[in-house]
């Protein structure tokens, strides 16, 4: 083998190595994401009372039965725990299905886009029309905030490896 196919070797198995880390990382904050999601789903669905930072802007119950945490009648936490359950499934079956091979970072990319976007409106209803927050929901959004940069770099790569 010459130097140069050493060194080209090397840096693909660099990129890949890079690749992985980022793969784990995102992997770790779809974890994350399912564990705020689920706890707030859980909240829903028995209906016990959230834990929750008292006093000051933190109002979790503000937040979770306001008018804005359902879409379309849907508790918003089912639709987070959805969400973050395909995020996973796109990132541990990229490998082994043709289709999310060839699509599955563009595809991860873009639900990622559209939840972070959306998490990011949810910031603003808290913020700006409820005037209280929920430190449940914040937490979701600063990790989702952290996914969609983990995501936006795994498509950086993959676009460069093409």
């Amino acid at each position: 083998m010459s130097g140069t196919q050493a060194i080209n070797n090397s840096i693909k198995a660099e990129a890949t190595s890079s690749r992985d880390w980022l793969r784990i990382l995102a992997l770790v904050l779809v974890g994350i994401g399912i564990l705020l999601s689920g706890y707030l789903s859980y909240v829903k669905l028995t209906e016990v009372p959230i834990q929750c930072i008292e006093g000051g802007a933190f109002q979790c119950d503000v937040v979770q039965n306001s008018a804005y945490a359902r879409l379309a009648g849907i508790p918003i936490a089912y639709l987070g725990l959805a969400t973050y359950g395909l995020i996973g499934f796109l990132i541990l079956f990229q490998d082994r299905i043709g289709f999310l091979r060839d699509y599955g970072n563009v595809l991860e990319f873009g639900v990622v886009l559209f939840s972070f976007l959306f998490s990011m409106w949810l910031v603003y209803v808290q913020v700006a029309i409820l005037e209280a927050l929920c430190q449940w929901c914040l937490a979701h959004e600063v990790n989702m905030t952290i996914l969609f940069i983990v995501a936006i770099l795994r498509l950086r790569r993959s676009l460069k490896s093409t």
